[in-house]
C-alpha cells in the first residue's frame, strides 16, 4: 500500500498491523543498479564454473537462513509457515538443479552442414529486469534467477509491493554467499518504478502477474526491442472423470485448490466432475476441505492463512454473494473465519455455470466451484472454453483415455492423477491469456541467451543465389 509520498508501506494481513516503511527508489537510483548489473555480467558471463560455484553458495546460504525467510514471507503476504519453509526447499533445490545441470543445457552444439564446421552456442544477453508478485515471493524470483545467472545473465528484481522485504532478502543471501554485487540486486518501490526499470538499459524483461499488467509490460517492453516472457496465470480446469479414483481425486483437489489460501496461478479453479460421481465426489471434497484449519499462519498446525490484503478479502467476499444470486449454492465456507486480520473461509460452491465470474476469471483465492457435465468430452469443452490456458489436472484410472483427453486439453501443462506444480525439470508456461514463453528446465533457461550459429568454411561457396 502507499504511505506517506514517496514512502512505500507493508501491512501485515493476519493483524492488519503495519510492518514497514520504505523509500521509493528514484529514476537515478534505479538506472544505477542497472549499471551496476552491467559492469558485474562483463566477468560474470565468462566462468560457468565459478557461477556454478556460486548457485551452489548460494542454496547452502538460503537452506541455513530458512526460518528468518520462511517467517518473513508469512508476515508479509499470509501464507502458512509449513508452506513458507517449503517454498525455500524448493528454491534451493531449484538453484542445485540449475548449477548441476546449466552447463550441460548449454554446451555447444555441432550441426552437420556444407561447411566444415558448423557449430551453435549459447551466450547469455545482459542484463534482465524481473518483476515479480506477492504469492510465492520467493519461488517467483528465483525460479527464474537459477537458470538466467546460470547462463551468465544479471539480474535487477523489483519484487512485488506486498512482499518488499522477501526481496531485499534475496539480494541479502546472494551478499552473504560472497557473491559479488551488481550479479543479484533488489530495487525498493511501488509499482510505479517498474516503469523506469523497462525503460532502462536492461536487455530483457521477465513478468508474472496479472494480463492486464502483462500486456502494459509486454507493450512497454517490445516497443524498444527488448525480450519479453510473460507468465500471466490462468483458471486451471480439474477434469474427473466417472472411473477415477473418488478418494485420491477429493484429496487432490482439496490440495490443489486451497494450497496458498488459493492464491496460486497453477492452483486448480474449476472443478469440472462428470454426473455420475458428482454427487460422491462432492461430498468426500467438503468433507475434508471442512478439516483445514484456518488461523495463524505462524503456527505449524495451521493449513490456511488470510488473503494478502482487504481489496483480495472483498473482492472474495463479492464474487461468491454474485455466484449465490446467480444460482450457485454454497456447500461449505462462504464467509469470513476472523474478525481479525484478512481471513476466508475455504469455499466449495456447486450448482456453477461456466458463465459465471468464480469459472470464467481467475479468482485468486479459497474458492471452489464445482461444475457438473454430462459427459468426459462435455468436460474438455468446457475446460477449453476460456480465455486462459496454464495447467490442467484430469483424473482418471485408464491411462489410454488420460493420453487422448491430455492432447486435447489447451493449456502449457497437463498433470494425470495430480495437481499442477511447477517442476524445474520440466518447461513451465501457458498459452492463450496465460502468456507466453517457458520457464523452467532447458527450455526456460534458452529465453534468455543469444543462440549463435557459427560456419567455418574453407573456400567462398559461389553457387547461392538467395540470401
Amino acid at each position: 500500500m502507499k504511505g506517506t509520498e514517496g514512502k512505500l508501506v507493508t501491512v501485515n494481513p493476519t493483524s492488519g498491523q503495519i510492518l514497514n516503511e520504505y523509500e521509493n527508489m528514484t529514476k537515478e537510483n534505479i538506472n544505477e543498479l542497472v549499471r551496476r548489473a552491467r559492469d558485474a555480467f562483463s566477468d560474470w558471463k565468462k566462468d560457468i564454473q565459478k557461477r556454478a560455484d556460486s548457485l551452489y553458495a548460494f542454496a547452502d546460504e538460503i537452506r541455513k537462513n530458512k526460518e528468518n525467510l520462511a517467517v518473513t514471507a508469512t508476515r508479509e503476504m499470509g501464507k502458512a509457515i509449513k508452506e513458507s519453509r517449503s517454498e525455500i526447499d524448493k528454491c534451493a533445490w531449484t538453484i542445485e538443479y540449475y548449477a548441476d545441470n546449466g552447463k550441460i543445457f548449454t554446451s555447444d552444439e555441432i550441426v552437420n552442414t556444407d561447411a566444415r564446421k558448423s557449430v551453435i552456442i549459447f551466450e547469455p544477453i545482459g542484463v534482465i529486469g524481473s518483476i515479480m508478485p506477492w504469492n510465492f515471493p520467493y519461488w517467483q524470483a528465483l525460479r527464474f534467477a537459477a537458470p538466467s545467472l546460470m547462463a551468465g545473465n544479471t539480474i535487477v528484481l523489483k519484487p512485488a509491493s506486498a512482499t518488499m522485504q522477501c526481496g531485499i532478502e534475496i539480494e541479502k543471501a546472494f551478499i552473504n554467499a560472497g557473491i559479488p554485487r551488481g550479479i543479484f540486486q533488489t530495487m525498493i518501490g511501488d509499482s510505479s518504478t517498474a516503469e523506469t526499470l523497462i525503460d532502462s538499459e536492461i536487455n530483457a524483461v521477465t513478468f508474472t502477474g496479472s494480463v492486464q499488467v502483462g500486456g502494459k509490460v509486454a507493450q512497454r517492453a517490445t516497443s524498444q526491442l527488448k525480450k519479453t516472457v510473460l507468465e500471466l496465470g490462468g483458471s486451471d480446469p480439474f477434469i474427473v472423470c466417472e472411473d477415477a479414483d473418488i478418494e485420491k481425486a477429493s484429496t487432490g483437489a482439496v490440495k490443489g485448490r486451497f494450497i496458498n489460501c488459493g492464491q496460486s496461478c497453477i492452483a486448480s479453479k474449476r472443478f469440472i466432475i462428470t454426473k455420475k460421481i458428482a454427487g460422491e465426489f462432492i461430498e468426500k471434497f467438503v468433507s475434508k476441505t471442512e478439516k483445514l484449519r484456518v488461523g495463524d499462519p505462524l503456527l505449524d498446525d495451521t493449513d490456511i492463512g488470510p488473503l494478502v490484503n482487504s481489496k483480495s478479502l472483498n473482492n472474495i467476499e463479492n464474487i461468491v454473494s454474485k455466484s449465490i444470486k446467480e444460482g450457485a449454492e454454497v456447500a461449505t465456507g462462504g464467509e469470513r473465519s476472523n474478525s481479525n486480520g484478512f481471513f476466508y473461509r475455504p469455499t466449495i460452491m456447486k450448482k456453477v455455470s461456466p458463465k459465471m465470474e468464480v469459472a470464467s476469471e481467475e479468482v485468486f483465492g479459497p474458492i471452489a466451484p464445482v461444475i457438473t457435465v454430462e459427459e468426459e468430452k462435455d468436460a474438455i469443452k468446457v475446460a477449453n472454453n476460456s480465455k486462459y490456458g496454464l495447467g490442467a489436472s484430469i483424473w482418471t484410472q485408464d491411462l489410454e483415455k488420460a493420453e487422448k483427453l491430455s492432447r486435447s486439453i489447451e493449456s502449457g501443462i497437463v498433470t494425470v492423477n495430480n495437481v499442477v506444480i511447477s517442476d524445474p525439470r520440466v518447461p513451465f508456461g501457458g498459452i492463450k491469456n496465460s502468456g507466453f514463453g517457458r520457464e523452467l528446465s532447458r527450455y526456460g533457461m534458452l529465453e534468455f541467451v543469444n543462440v549463435k550459429s557459427i560456419r567455418f568454411y574453407d573456400q567462398l561457396v559461389h553457387n547461392h543465389h538467395v540470401e
